[in-house]
């Protein structure tokens, strides 16, 4: 098979199966990981993927990702972004965390902590967090998404809206490079992030380097409005000129 051949069925099995391992794509294809990994990096080059450490995914606007796919995108990104973040919430501070795989990789690195009180809209985060017997943990009402044990509609920003909070801790789908909106999939979800923004006294965005010019079809905000922004790698030019013009904190995690 021909290169140009086979790299337009990588490009059609990543749209089909939304993410895929370059082990995966390797063995699909009887070729070495160092030849996929070459055609990875030139179709990525012509935004036709998106490339990730061990893998590529398919850029939709309007679909993200399994969430299964989610979990090990970016691991030891999340992992290396969750840590610092935890270095920096207080012992008996409350907080609130939503949907994602990264804030769920936060609320592991928390359980460290002591007398947190935490509301969450994620299962998953709740289930977590509920182990230790001295954190307070406080469940949002509203429809659970059975796909990520994600809780949203108006009940959960009408119970998210009577908290005020130390800290906020979101994640987030996408990133603009050039204006810096936050990006995501689905408006409820987006709904309740914003109310989360607005009950936080300060607010932490988690968001990995791949999240910078991934396309997602809702606009939940600008980055502008968070106090710091946790990510494993320096941002786009244009991203780092508005941290510094908005005095928002830049914590690179590695």
């Amino acid at each position: 098979m021909g290169q140009q051949t086979r790299q337009e069925k990588i490009v059609s099995l990543v749209q089909d199966q939304g993410y895929i391992s370059i082990d995966d794509l390797a063995a699909h294809f009887k070729v070495t990981p160092q030849t996929m990994r070459r055609d990875i990096n030139a179709l990525a080059k012509t935004n036709q993927i998106r490339r990730h450490h061990g893998g590529a995914s398919c850029d939709s606007s309007t679909s993200n990702v399994s969430y299964a796919q989610r979990q090990v995108l970016s691991h030891d990104a999340k992992h290396a972004i969750a840590q610092r973040i935890a270095a920096e919430i207080p012992d008996y501070a409350s907080l609130f965390i939503n949907i994602g795989t990264t804030t769920e990789t936060v609320a592991k690195a928390l359980l460290q902590h002591s007398g947190l009180q935490i509301i969450t809209n994620n299962l998953n985060v709740a289930t977590i967090l509920s182990s230790k017997e001295d954190f307070t943990v406080i469940i949002a009402g509203g429809k659970i998404r059975s796909r990520d044990g994600g809780i949203m509609g108006e009940a959960t920003i009408d119970f998210i809206s009577q908290f005020r909070v130390d800290y906020g801790i979101i994640g987030i789908s996408g990133i603009d490079p050039s204006d810096g909106s936050l990006l995501d999939y689905d408006y409820q979800e987006v709904r309740v992030a914003q109310s989360i923004i607005k009950n936080s006294r300060t607010i932490f965005l988690a968001a990995d380097h791949a999240k910078f010019g991934r396309n997602a079809v809702v606009r939940l905000g600008n980055i502008t409005q968070v106090n710091k922004l946790f990510t494993d790698q320096a941002p786009p030019q244009a991203i780092q000129k508005l941290l510094i013009e908005n005095n928002i904190d830049l914590e690179i995690c590695s």
